[in-house]
């Protein structure tokens, strides 16, 4: 474990198998570093890499004792990396990058006194001009739209910009799973860090190596967003989501069962020909909700459950006390 006193910025880097970009933006950080006196560290977060990045690491930080280094025994995803890489930072800011050279550091004087000085909780990078093919352009655009119209983050144009800075705050308080790295401004939001701004950012092509996602991102991306948005409203209360629905379920199924039986039983009192309830297809749907309405119901109840049993059911996060 590393002490260090307070630093200005803290650079977190996750990568896979990106040994020949390694140095040279390890040296692009330092010349930019040392240009505008800062304080800092470089954190490489090696994501199960199968070349020699780790190697790379290693001889960077025999040089450089500003540059630290954790490597995963296998790959766990840029999610990973990134909240292993938040809970070990140091800096008062907190930039985040790829190691593709796709993201360029000369960005960082900027995000740095976006985030010191003017006050924002989190900056996030915009490649308006990307250097990406249309089948990944594209479908970006409309996750961003439809993040924007979920979140209410009306504000940024891409949520999944690898170059980002935070407040020290901000990557202290949440917690980044599964392949939520393109929701952190919607995690951050939701902890309550409202001041999120963004910045127009050069995109450079790869130089190095392929990149490493493919089109099923994209499907994981919305699955994820439908997750997430769930968990930030109804994480700590399900009831308030199943239970509703289920109510109004069971109760719609129960209304058409009664009037159906109803029905039945005043065309006998007056003799008019009827077909029997069991055998009329509405019965069987309402019989089919009120089921439905129960499951849901008893998921509530049991979510109520574990919520209440979990061991952060009372964490909140406290911006000042006196």
């Amino acid at each position: 474990m590393y002490i260090f006193a307070s630093m200005n910025i803290s650079v977190v880097i996750p990568l896979f198998n990106e040994e020949e970009s390694l140095p040279e933006l390890h040296d692009w950080i330092v010349k930019v570093m040392t240009k505008h006196h800062f304080s800092y560290e470089i954190l490489f977060v090696d994501d199960g890499s199968k070349d020699k990045s780790w190697q790379v690491i290693e001889a960077l930080a025999a040089r450089n004792p500003s540059v630290h280094g954790i490597k995963f025994r296998r790959n766990y995803g840029k999610s990973a990396a990134l909240n292993v890489g938040f809970e070990a930072v140091l800096g008062d800011v907190v930039i985040t990058m790829d190691a593709d050279l796709q993201d360029s550091p000369d960005e960082i004087p900027e995000l740095y006194k976006m985030i010191n000085e003017e006050g924002h909780d989190l900056v996030s990078g915009w490649k308006k001009k990307r250097y990406d093919p249309l089948t990944k352009t594209i479908p970006t655009k409309l996750f961003n739209w439809a993040t924007r119209k979920m979140s209410g983050i009306n504000n940024l144009h891409d949520f999944n910009c690898g170059l980002k800075a935070y407040k020290k705050d901000v990557v202290k308080s949440i917690e980044v799973y599964g392949e939520m790295h393109r929701y952190i401004p919607v995690i951050a939001k939701w902890a309550g860090f409202s001041k999120i701004e963004e910045k127009e950012v050069a995109h450079r092509e790869r130089k190095y190596g392929v990149t490493k996602f493919g089109l099923e991102r994209f499907i994981n991306g919305f699955l994820d967003l439908m997750s997430i948005s769930f968990m930030s409203k109804f994480g700590k209360r399900p009831m308030h989501f199943f239970g509703l629905y289920g109510t109004i379920s069971f109760f719609m199924g129960g209304i058409i069962t009664l009037w159906l039986v109803g029905e039945k039983i005043y065309k006998s009192a007056m003799h008019i020909p009827t077909r029997n309830v069991t055998d009329k297809p509405l019965f069987y749907l309402a019989l089919v909700a009120m089921i439905i309405g129960t499951q849901l119901f008893l998921a509530g109840f049991i979510g109520e459950l574990v919520s209440r049993n979990s061991s952060d059911r009372n964490k909140y996060l406290i911006e000042k006390k006196l």
